[in-house]
């Protein structure tokens, strides 16, 4: 069966729910005013998220075209078409959440891909706002390859790229600390608050875990799950913090700092490239700690965590 290029049309479901995310923003910032707990928001960082969220919708203006021609030039080579029944869409969000835990997970091990995704990880604060502090730059990360193998299956570009919006809106509600833990079966299934309150934590327990979009359960099957702690609450932000609302700097200074170290004199062709592409905190002298250095570090410090979630496999 030769693939249709004309395809289905599927509604931009990200532009639509723009009025419902920000009433969920106005309606958390009142609830945190009313009842003084469940997060806090500050201005100035709000601010810069709704700048980088602002900067995102324009370069998936200016730059989404270069996504849509891959995923069509993919459809031009497979003979699948699976068509679009509503379980071959279901199917299709199912595997592309899959997908999305990979990419997110590239995103934190790989230094190219993490100058990208930085930015959604730079503020100190854990909000709905925070959910729209999103990237400028994605598309120079090349991550639109992990979707090769849909379109190759015979899922649709457009299908593809609507459980992708879908995958994106499923997530902004869960940027929110004024929601607390969910009854047990929900959360043993699906990314919640509480999950990804983990996975925005510096604390060297929660770092580079919990990389689900909408289930949890592949964080679980791949060994990157940790439970929020009661007695370790997640401190947001970077292990090295900017400094700055600026967010031109906010959407560049990894990329810049990747530039400063992979062209600095001496180093080795393999040594530039590992700049590029080993995971955040790699250094040829060893002068800078990964995430596993700093759990092991922290280890050492308070050995009475040895095999507590987060600590189980940590060295010491």
């Amino acid at each position: 069966m030769t693939p249709d290029l004309t395809g289905p049309h599927y509604p931009d479901v990200v532009q639509l729910a723009v009025p419902g995310f920000i009433a969920l923003v106005l309606l958390e910032f009142g609830w945190i005013a009313w009842r003084h707990r469940g997060g806090r928001y500050e201005t100035r960082d709000a601010l810069t998220s709704l700048m980088m969220g602002a900067g995102n919708v324009a370069a998936g203006i200016a730059l989404g075209f270069v996504t849509w021609w891959f995923y069509l030039f993919l459809w031009r080579l497979t003979p699948l078409d699976l068509g679009t029944a509503w379980y071959v869409v279901v199917l299709c969000f199912v595997l592309d959440d899959l997908r999305y835990y990979w990419v997110h997970r590239f995103g934190h091990r790989s230094r190219w891909v993490w100058a990208s995704h930085v930015n959604h990880h730079s503020s100190q604060h854990y909000n709905l706002t925070t959910a729209l502090r999103q990237t400028w730059t994605g598309t120079f990360t090349f991550m639109m390859l992990l979707s090769a193998p849909l379109i190759l299956l015979g899922f649709h570009p457009a299908m593809v790229l609507f459980v992708e919006g879908l995958n994106l809106i499923y997530q902004f509600w869960i940027h929110t600390e004024a929601i607390g833990k969910l009854p047990r079966w929900f959360e043993a299934v699906m990314n919640t608050p509480s999950h990804h309150r983990v996975h925005h934590g510096r604390n060297p327990r929660y770092l580079d875990k919990n990389y689900a979009g909408v289930f949890i359960v592949w964080d679980k099957l791949f060994g990157t799950f940790v439970p929020e702690q009661e007695d370790d609450k997640p401190e947001y932000g970077l292990v090295h913090n900017l400094g700055t609302f600026n967010p031109l700097r906010v959407a560049f200074h990894e990329w810049l700092a990747i530039w400063k170290d992979a062209t600095r004199p001496g180093l080795t062709l393999r040594q530039r490239l590992l700049y590029c592409l080993a995971p955040p905190g790699w250094s040829h002298d060893g002068s800078r700690r990964m995430s596993e250095a700093l759990r092991a570090d922290h280890l050492r410090r308070h050995p009475e965590l040895r095999g507590t979630p987060g600590f189980e496999d940590a060295g010491g």
